[in-house]
């Protein structure tokens, strides 16, 4: 696969009330201090959710904190991902996230709506 899809988010205004209720529903263990651009969540407030905690194939994140529009995303992997929310944004899609740098966790990320409104995200290496 190509550009596969690399980590799936859940961010919302109370991340620990998300942290109990997917614990409690799927079994995710997320423990606060993961590495999180400041335009993402608190960095305080954010989790891993690793596919060894019962998450499935892909790893996650669940975060947020006041302030932080309740959303769901999944994030693509890209070489660049300036150049792809250019494309993105080209093909008719709105950059939402310009790429924001995550020093902790050696990543850039960036997110953006398709032309239906959908948020996405893609990321690469920093």
């Amino acid at each position: 696969m190509r550009n596969p899809v690399v980590h799936v988010e859940l961010i919302g205004p109370d991340p620990f009330v998300l942290r109990a209720f997917y614990g409690a529903l799927f079994g995710w263990n997320a423990s606060v201090g993961a590495p999180v651009a400041p335009a993402i969540s608190e960095e305080t407030s954010y989790s891993f959710v690793e596919p060894g905690d019962g998450a499935g194939p892909v790893p996650g994140g669940i975060g947020g904190g006041p302030g932080f529009a309740a959303h769901a995303v999944f994030y693509v992997g890209v070489e660049d991902v300036a150049a792809t929310l250019a494309e993105a944004e080209r093909l008719g899609g709105t950059v939402v996230l310009g790429p924001q740098r995550n020093d902790g966790g050696g990543v850039v990320v960036g997110h953006f709506r398709d032309p239906a409104g959908n948020l996405v995200g893609v990321a690469a290496p920093a």
